[in-house]
């Protein structure tokens, strides 16, 4: 149906010699911004490693764009920043992504993602509670809370899962058995999986969640959760093996708070630190990054102390660490490698190439066609309402989806664990991208798009066509992208719309759209 010259145009660009790519990729060696640059230069020359060229603005702009707030800038952003001549765009920019109110919704996505934030089956926090829940975690992103006070409120809260929503993380796990707590708490906030710890040191840290209570209540669905000092406790012991000296009535909870959030301790802001770049680099220091032990050893263990210095430091303030991370030269890297095998992924000598969440792919496709997606949940209820012009990164509840959201990767919030988000492609999802009604008719019926190819009084001819390639990839048509795609609306006679829907159609189904890159 679609001319395959039209689908090669959209990746004919990764072709080519080294050492320079453009437009995707910058000519020079990298430079270093900063004290993470320096280490992992240093690493560089340690393990003799080149890294990649500095990516381009083109390149950079859409990277910060998803990775920040999960969201493709609009052409006229991207125009903007493009034709910006100052020397600082990046870092100006950086500051105004964290300032955006995507960037509450975008990582509210990957908190609930951990927290489990889901009404039905396994996780049966229902949809008024889920509500709450949700408010609440990208309020507390949004607001830029510390981290260690949005920590030890999860965990020492008491109250309505309703009305206190943050005891809802007592709720979203599956059994309320204080090992599995305790593991759900290993998990999350220190990065390690105690299933496999031996059976003493999981029990020690299992008892200071053996007090937690929960009663129901006359409304529908509400639960209390609660600290019950009339319940019995065996002796806690924090997991580096000192014993816990509870004073009579405290709640233990508290106790583990406290030493879990001290400054001084091995596990938790190392945790969030190698989260964080494992978020933004595709790879964790400590690879995975929820599976922190010491026989899992850092790929760069200076760096990973100078994050989490770095953190205490700013008094756990994580849009500190965000900016350090998106400043360095280390993320604004091509993801063209100019250094072969697995060491060049190990040690972040290039950005690393990975499809697009589900989420923010819908999103893409969505904001490019200015269309609207249909979700659904289980068991519909009154809470469920979703608008018109709902987001898949601002779904508030992991039951409620979508068979694209199903189809590519979304995780099902079953465990908190990382590995759920699939984002591995797949033939079926390549298949749905090329032939499905649903994008040809986004495509088709787009409005959006035909205001885009309109030709403006006074306009170039290419006009068109690069207002497609800004809507699609952030970034001017090559010359020979340029001059294929020119030659292919010529050879269409009269209306040109469907050629803008070929072009649209052939950009989307390319690996520079699916990809972070």
């Amino acid at each position: 149906m679609k001319p395959l010259f039209v689908f090669l145009i959209a990746t004919a660009a990764w072709a080519g010699d080294r050492p320079f790519l453009a437009p995707f990729e910058t000519a020079g060696e990298p430079a270093a911004h900063g004290r993470i640059d320096q280490l992992v230069f240093d690493d560089w020359k340690r393990v003799s490693i080149q890294p990649a060229n500095p990516a381009s603005d083109e390149v950079f702009l859409r990277r910060a764009y998803l990775d920040a707030i999960g969201t493709l800038p609009t052409p006229n952003e991207a125009t903007k920043f493009l034709a910006d001549r100052d020397a600082n765009k990046r870092s100006i920019l950086i500051d105004r992504l964290l300032e955006r109110p995507e960037f509450g919704d975008y990582w509210a996505m990957k908190w609930c993602d951990l927290l489990r934030v889901k009404s039905e089956f396994p996780i049966n926090l229902w949809p008024n509670a889920v509500q709450a829940y949700y408010h609440w975690i990208r309020t507390a992103i949004r607001d830029n809370v510390p981290y260690d006070r949005f920590v030890r409120t999860l965990l020492v809260s008491n109250g309505s899962n309703f009305r206190v929503p943050e005891v809802n993380f007592y709720r979203a796990v599956e059994s309320r058995d204080p090992q599995a707590i305790a593991q759900a708490v290993a998990l999350t906030f220190m990065g390690t999986r105690a299933a496999a710890w031996p059976k003493a040191r999981l029990d020690g840290m299992a008892a200071f969640f053996s007090q937690i209570e929960y009663k129901s209540t006359t409304e529908w669905k509400e639960e209390i959760v609660f600290f019950d000092p009339n319940k019995s406790s065996p002796a806690a012991t924090f997991p580096d093996g000192k014993p816990a000296r509870l004073l009579p009535g405290q709640d233990p909870r508290a106790a583990f708070a406290d030493w879990l959030l001290a400054a001084d301790n091995p596990w938790f802001a190392r945790n969030i630190v190698n989260r964080m770049w494992s978020w933004l680099m595709g790879r964790g220091i400590i690879h995975e990054p929820d599976d922190i032990r010491p026989d899992n050893p850092p790929a760069n263990p200076e760096l990973l102390v100078f994050l989490e210095r770095e953190l205490v430091s700013a008094h756990y303030d994580l849009k500190h660490i965000y900016r350090l991370i998106l400043n360095s030269q280390v993320y604004q890297l091509s993801s063209i490698p100019r250094t072969g095998g697995p060491a060049t992924a190990a040690h972040f000598a290039a950005y690393p190439l990975r499809r697009l969440d589900a989420e923010v792919l819908i999103d893409a496709i969505s904001q490019i066609t200015g269309t609207a997606e249909d979700y659904s949940s289980p068991i519909p209820e009154p809470f469920t309402f979703l608008p018109d012009d709902q987001r898949s990164i601002a779904l508030p509840d992991g039951s409620i989806s979508s068979s694209f959201l199903e189809m590519f990767g979304r995780p099902p919030r079953d465990t908190g664990l990382e590995s759920e988000r699939n984002n591995l492609p797949t033939t079926g999802q390549r298949l749905h991208l090329l032939n499905s009604s649903h994008i040809q008719l986004k495509i088709q019926q787009s409005a959006t798009l035909r205001t885009l190819v309109q030709v403006q009084p006074g306009g170039k001819p290419r006009d068109p066509i690069d207002r497609v390639y800004l809507a699609i990839l952030s970034r001017y048509p090559t010359d020979d992208e340029l001059k294929t795609v020119s030659a292919y609306f010529q050879s269409v006679q009269g209306n040109k719309w469907p050629a803008a829907v070929d072009l649209a159609w052939a950009l989307i189904n390319s690996a520079e759209f699916l990809c972070r890159h």
